[in-house]
């Protein structure tokens, strides 16, 4: 999908004459000429191509041609050439044509390119009053940055343009206009913007208008988020950051909604299905990674502390694992899961293990998970032996919820021959007794685990045959798997 650009500006009032080896206005030339009663007197060489022009016109708008024509002559030469132009020769016949009088269109897609060689070949005012410079700092400033997508086309044109559109400023006259206009308040929006993601057809665009009216529909405010996604990851960090510096004008959840929406857009299809990926796609998805985790909210509500669901931050935190992200990009997304790992799934705790760990999950991960949310609520002094006591349940509904959800995982990932009877026993004792009113789930998660690692599912027979499968364990292990077994027993019908 392209963005369209609305604005233009034409410049000149003569019939372009601008011609190529063959006719007609083809690109793929490398000799073009302009048709005139007058012979060429100059050849200008730009890049491969060579332009047949006359030096007058150029030599009244350009002081580099100026000084080039000049040297040349000098030396008997008719030929000059121009090195290092910023757009190459599709800017310069631009800038050619300007100086012939000819009618040019200044467009958003190219306006960047003709800005960076104009100022490359000093058409400034120094040279000309009215002159390209000039006229073309006129469309930026009246159409360009007036405009959401217009200003949009352009920044993603200055990426070929460095550094000449970093150093004139075009960049970062780019972001501003979007960052401006991505913080404006909702009822002022007047300008054109793409929002397919809820209840709209894949290519709609959606004219906004002012919301004084009745009958006007009333734009979101996250309505910016998915042109946006049209960014490369440098370029969507740049407006990212000057949007978030706009102080308390950009809540913390939309801004989760724009970095959810960019990875769901730049995040390589196999990275998003947990499957590994080529090279290429790794480096992609973690320059992607890496951006998304440094832009994200340092506050929010109580609901969603950082702006963003703890489905998003597993997702991101079970790509950093497929990819082998750095530690301290994994520490920080684990910092913001715990805020709120009580609101996550079971699907969501089951990020698969990289080798060389024998499980299909990454079970350390997630009791690394567990044991900081257990600690930052301060009952990591809980008794491990006392799994099985309901003497009192707790009113913490979040703690509750964690000990369902840590349940729930026990039972998924018990079904895994290679899962150690020291991680199965860390996790399912991690809860203090008064998160498990019922023990039916663990029960299930216990049963799932006998069944596979020994065969049979009743506890006397594990009992009996302990020191079997205890030999690479140490005691304190051995013993808490005996009194779960033992209590597990005597629950009865329960179990």
């Amino acid at each position: 999908r392209r963005l369209v650009a609305m604005k233009f500006m034409k410049l000149g009032s003569k019939p372009d004459a601008f011609q190529a080896d063959g006719g007609g206005d083809s690109r793929s030339s490398s000799r073009r000429y302009v048709l005139s009663d007058l012979p060429s007197d100059i050849v200008v060489h730009v890049d491969d191509a060579r332009f047949y022009l006359h030096k007058f016109p150029l030599l009244s708008k350009s002081s580099l041609l100026q000084r080039l024509i000049v040297e040349a002559s000098q030396g008997g030469a008719d030929e000059v050439r121009v090195g290092g132009l910023p757009g190459g020769a599709r800017a310069f016949e631009i800038c050619a044509k300007f100086c012939y009088g000819m009618v040019v269109t200044l467009n958003p897609y190219n306006v960047v390119a003709a800005r960076c060689a104009a100022e490359h070949l000093g058409m400034t005012e120094d040279v000309d009053k009215g002159s390209l410079v000039f006229k073309i700092e006129v469309f930026l400033n009246s159409g360009v940055f007036r405009s959401w997508k217009d200003s949009i086309i352009a920044l993603q044109s200055t990426v070929a343009l460095l550094p000449w559109s970093e150093d004139l400023r075009l960049v970062a006259r780019c972001v501003d206009s979007i960052a401006a206009k991505a913080t404006a308040s909702p009822g002022s929006v007047v300008w054109s913007y793409t929002y397919n993601r809820k209840a709209a057809s894949s290519d709609e665009i959606v004219e906004a208008r002012r919301c004084s009216s009745s009958s006007s529909p009333a734009v979101p405010r996250d309505w910016w988020v998915e042109d946006l996604c049209e960014l490369d990851v440098e370029l969507y960090k740049r407006v990212m950051v000057a949007i978030k510096s706009r102080g308390d004008r950009m809540p913390s959840d939309v801004v989760g909604e724009a970095l959810r929406a960019y990875a769901a857009r730049w995040l390589p299809e196999s990275c998003r299905r947990g499957e590994p990926a080529d090279d290429d796609d790794d480096a992609c998805a973690l320059e992607v990674l890496e951006t998304i985790v440094w832009l994200l909210p340092s506050d929010g509500d109580g609901s969603s502390p950082c702006g963003c669901s703890c489905q998003f931050l597993l997702n991101l935190l079970k790509l950093a694992v497929l990819v082998g992200a750095g530690e301290l990009l994994r520490e920080e997304l684990m910092d913001r899961i715990v805020l709120q790992l009580h609101d996550a799934s079971v699907s969501d705790l089951l990020i698969p293990a990289k080798p060389p760990a024998q499980t299909t999950y990454d079970v350390e991960l997630v009791e690394a998970l567990v044991g900081r949310y257990i600690r930052r609520a301060g009952l990591d002094d809980i008794d491990g032996e006392d799994v099985f006591e309901t003497n009192g349940e707790t009113d913490d509904p979040s703690l509750l919820a964690l000990c369902k959800l840590v349940d729930g995982y026990l039972a998924e990932v018990a079904a895994d021959p290679n899962l150690p009877v020291s991680s199965f026993v860390g996790l399912a004792t991690s809860m203090p007794e008064s998160a498990r009113p019922s023990h039916d789930a663990l029960y299930t998660a216990i049963d799932v685990f006998l069944k596979v690692h020994y065969i049979s599912s009743h506890a006397c027979l594990f009992a009996k045959n302990r020191t079997v499968f205890f030999d690479d364990l140490d005691m304190k292990t051995a013993v808490r798997c005996t009194q779960i077994c033992r209590r597990w027993r005597r629950g009865g019908s329960r179990a």
